[in-house]
């Protein structure tokens, strides 16, 4: 229904951050695997911020908090009420 109906495209902010900064922090560990078995340094986000410690440091915390966002949840509005809750309760009635 969902689908059809396109009710998901309005999602929160704070959950399209919080999905990019995952795949950030996946796709870099991936790569720091690879780099390990290789025998070199793959991890993008060292060698891009690697000269400023501290906005590399806050990288990887974003990254951290969003992992423990995406273990709780978001509690805005908008992701609390939920994809295609705009059912009656009617139609609920019914099932």
């Amino acid at each position: 229904m969902c689908k059809e109906t396109g009710c998901c495209k309005n999602k929160c902010v704070c959950r399209k951050i919080r999905n990019g900064l995952l795949i950030i922090g996946g796709i870099n560990w991936g790569l720091v695997g690879i780099g390990m078995l290789m025998s070199s340094n793959w991890n993008v986000v060292n060698l891009l911020l690697g000269q400023w410690p501290v906005v590399e440091a806050i990288v990887y915390i974003l990254v951290g908090i969003a992992a423990i966002m995406k273990i709780f949840g978001c509690k805005c509005n908008k992701c609390v009420v939920g994809c295609c809750s705009g059912v009656s309760s009617s139609e609920g009635q019914n099932m």
